[in-house]
């Protein structure tokens, strides 16, 4: 057998968060981050398990007997548990997944901070099911759950329209290359958020949302053929109104940013991990004067800008 490698992208949403799950139209863009899986043949019935970080330190290490899957005995730890459950699963959806006398190492490797909720998760989740041969989005409803647009970007390297259509994923490819992609920026709120809870709150205040889909399904469309830094700043304002009137939480600008000079949206589960700025002038020195040291330009994180 040969050894194999996977890589899959990270993501941000740009926009759709939350409502994604019922069907809104979302722009979702994939990362020049990523995360590598490797696949070497051992001769010992053994999955030898090393995940690495972005300066290859390794964060995650674990060693276990393949039967272990087979006859679903987890492993004691958290993550060993997370991890088992994925396997575990892949191999419910393809018999033949592990299916040998043969073990593997397997090393995975990140190119961003795991703190920084780009898509640790999901990048894991498409290379497994890349190395399992099944389907991503089965396998994550299966582990995870969620929306699937994070899986769409592990799978994509453009920005995409991404929604639900009676449940199935609906992916289209579109040209968002803003004139004044030069004025957008990613900022890590130093503080990795858990999606999962933040859909739950969602589901707990999700109420008519009928109307606030139609709104945000019309924001998505028009900040891809936006011309201005103006009008998408109008944009990002109205996006933040509806989905905070919708979750019942004050958008992230009112809350820590309300002095910047610019325009902030979250991306993704409120609360954490990345916002956009919108700013003419470099903001560094403002977001590293209140604390926040990650501030990426939009080129240096998008991972391809159509011409």
């Amino acid at each position: 057998m040969k050894n194999d490698t996977f890589y899959s992208n990270g993501k941000l949403l740009i926009s759709g968060e939350y409502l994604v799950l019922d069907g809104a139209l979302s722009l979702a863009i994939p990362t020049k981050y990523g995360q590598s899986l490797v696949v070497e043949v051992i001769d010992q019935p053994h999955i030898i398990w090393n995940s690495l970080d972005e300066v290859g330190n390794c964060w995650f290490e674990d060693k276990f007997l393949i039967e272990q899957i087979a006859l679903s005995m987890p492993p004691r730890n958290d993550i060993s548990k997370r991890l088992f459950q994925i396997l575990n699963t892949a191999k419910q959806l393809n018999s033949d997944f592990l299916n040998t006398n043969n073990g593997f190492k397997i090393t995975t490797s990140l190119s961003f901070s795991k703190n920084w909720g780009l898509g640790t998760s999901s990048t894991l989740i498409n290379n497994i099911a890349n190395w399992a041969n099944v389907d991503a989005y089965t396998l994550l409803e299966k582990t995870f759950g969620g929306s699937g647009y994070d899986i769409a970007c592990a799978q994509h390297n453009s920005p995409i329209y991404y929604h639900l259509e009676n449940g199935k994923p609906i992916v289209e490819i579109v040209e968002f290359n803003p004139s004044f992609k030069e004025h957008l920026y990613f900022v890590y709120l130093n503080k990795k958020q858990n999606s999962r809870e933040g859909i739950s709150k969602y589901k707990e205040h999700r109420k008519h949302i009928e109307s606030s889909i139609f709104n945000i399904n019309k924001i998505t469309t028009q900040m891809v053929s936006c011309k201005s830094l103006e009008d998408f700043e109008s944009l990002i304002i109205q996006h933040e109104r509806i989905i905070s009137n919708l979750i019942k939480l004050k958008p992230i600008k009112e809350v820590l940013f309300n002095d910047f000079y610019g325009q902030i949206k979250s991306l993704g589960a409120w609360g954490g991990d990345f916002v956009m700025a919108t700013c003419k002038t470099d903001p560094k020195p403002y977001f590293n004067g209140k604390g926040f040291d990650t501030v990426i330009p939009y080129n240096d994180m998008v991972l391809k800008n159509n011409p």
